[in-house]
């Protein structure tokens, strides 16, 4: 028995046993992973897989039951790769980061600068995507550290932690009738085409919760994942936006006018995730006390210490 018969294995059954996908992922030949996983099924005795013809369909009960254990020990193999790697390499090494766009663009960056001052070493890979994407990148070991605002306290495989709360702010061209002395309310701001995030990005559920609960609806034109395409398309007149407070830069954004809508919508959390039995570097760390400042290594570990379903403390 060897790792790369259990990775064959692991990675069948995440892969949905497409087999070329996982030769892929394991950048070997698909004849490679068939003839590792039946090496590994002739060592065991049993079949791990239900075949059709010589495709693979499904995992056997064996293989159900066989999978939580190869899941344990590749995970306990790489912790000890990395547990070498950081006694080596204290101060330098990768530092893998998923983030959604208004994650990366907006609240990273400044976290990125301090941290390098202290760890020239590190070098930082950061990946974008929706927030169950951020998930999957962190169950399959792809990222160190998730930040998003949704979806994230969904995976019992992920340990989640609060990092800072903020509030949405209504977007428009410079002399809209919105601007004036009256208060916003969202029935004024319902009489307006709305251009905000998609579904399961940036607060949008507190966006579609509040309309709903005042009984209003709303003409909603255009959706996107990230503000500044949000923006550029109120820039061209199109509707009014609502996006993420700290995604309005009063210097870049010269022609709009922001508009704080704290009191229309619900107050968003952004969370910063790790997956469940990860080994981290302790730059890691380092890093995410840089990011959230109450995460110090002490509270990171205290969470991770929890059962799966209890929620880290906040």
């Amino acid at each position: 028995m060897n790792f790369q018969q259990l990775r064959s294995l692991r990675e069948a059954a995440r892969r949905g046993f497409n087999l070329t996908e996982v030769a892929r992922v394991l950048n070997t030949s698909q004849p490679g992973v068939s003839r590792q996983i039946r090496e590994l099924e002739d060592e065991l005795g049993v079949d791990l897989f239900v075949r059709a013809g010589k495709r693979l369909t499904a995992l056997t009960e064996m293989g159900e039951l066989v999978l939580p254990t190869v899941e344990n020990m590749l995970r306990d193999a790489d912790n000890l790769r990395r547990a070498g790697e950081e006694f080596a390499q204290q101060l330098q090494g990768p530092l893998s980061i998923a983030a959604t766009h208004s994650q990366a663009r907006y609240a990273l960056p400044g976290a990125v600068r301090d941290f390098r001052v202290r760890f020239p070493g590190v070098r930082f890979n950061l990946h974008q995507g929706s927030p169950d994407q951020v998930a999957d990148m962190l169950i399959t070991g792809e990222a160190d550290v998730g930040i998003a605002t949704e979806a994230l306290s969904e995976y019992d495989e992920l340990v989640t932690l609060p990092c800072y709360r903020w509030t949405h702010s209504v977007i428009v061209p410079k002399g809209h009738p919105l601007q004036g002395p009256a208060p916003l309310t969202l029935d004024a701001l319902a009489g307006y085409p709305i251009i905000t995030y998609s579904p399961g990005y940036t607060g949008r559920l507190h966006i579609d919760d509040a309309f709903e609960k005042a009984g209003l609806a709303f003409d909603l034109i255009i959706t996107a994942m990230d503000a500044d395409v949000i923006k550029t398309y109120v820039e061209l007149g199109l509707g009014v936006g609502i996006v993420a407070s700290i995604a309005f830069d009063e210097a870049r954004d010269a022609n709009l006018h922001a508009i704080d809508a704290g009191h229309l919508f619900a107050v968003n959390l952004t969370k910063l995730a790790i997956r469940r039995g990860r080994f981290l570097r302790a730059y890691v760390y380092d890093f995410i006390e840089t990011f959230a400042a109450p995460l110090d290594r002490a509270a990171v570990e205290a969470a991770l210490a929890t059962s799966p379903g209890v929620p880290a403390a906040s």
